[in-house]
């Protein structure tokens, strides 16, 4: 179970992190969650450098060891990078002393202000122990791309129906959602385009939510 949309109650209620950037700009903020992953990140850097589109990667600490060519290109292309830990535990079923532990392994790797939480499942005593170092970046819009139940055109549609100026995109640079991912992104910037938005990266100084 999952919100396509972000209800704008848990913005409220969890308004210590970051769902969206809205300010009149036609901007949109694409983000990229699991990766990097050969063949697939390749893909999406590719697809954004045809659309002359930046976005913001929120890659695992343990990935982007294996791959650090990748990282490399990702900042050579002029994306941001955040931290989504070292191995992706869900901070729900994680005892905090662990999960910090896992963001900071992962930070040895992706040093930065960026957090992302795997799943978007985070305690709030974790986030009070992260929230002074890092800006948690959660979504405003999340693709479905990871999910099994739904098409291509319906992950698309997912985006297209509720993105607006200000809307951080969530799709995943995985295995798992590669399908979706493949057929979705080029059409959602083209989309995007077409009616005078442009990509923006997740502003790596926004300020700590009090």
């Amino acid at each position: 179970m999952y919100f396509v949309k972000t209800p704008f109650y848990l913005k409220k209620i969890f308004s210590a992190m970051t769902w969206d950037f809205p300010g009149g700009e036609k901007e949109i903020y694409l983000t990229f969650d699991d990766g990097p992953t050969p063949g697939i990140t390749e893909f999406v850097l590719d697809t954004l450098a045809l659309h002359q589109a930046k976005a913001t990667f929120f890659c695992l600490g343990s990935k982007a060891e294996a791959h650090p060519e990748l990282i490399e290109r990702m900042r050579a292309q002029g994306h941001v990078i955040g931290n989504h830990t070292y191995n992706h535990p869900n901070g729900w079923k994680t005892d905090d002393e662990s999960y910090l532990a896992n963001v900071a392994k992962a930070a040895q790797i992706l040093p930065g202000k960026l957090f992302r939480p795997p799943y978007g499942r985070i305690k709030i005593t974790q986030i009070e122990a992260l929230r002074n170092d890092y800006h948690i970046v959660m979504w405003d819009v999340i693709s479905g791309d990871f999910d099994d139940d739904i098409n291509e055109e319906r992950c698309l549609q997912n985006m297209v129906e509720n993105a607006k100026d200000g809307s951080i995109i969530v799709m995943h640079d995985s295995p798992k959602a590669e399908a979706k991912l493949r057929y979705a992104l080029p059409r959602l910037l083209e989309h995007f385009k077409a009616l005078g938005y442009s990509f923006a990266t997740v502003p790596a100084d926004v300020p700590v939510r009090s």
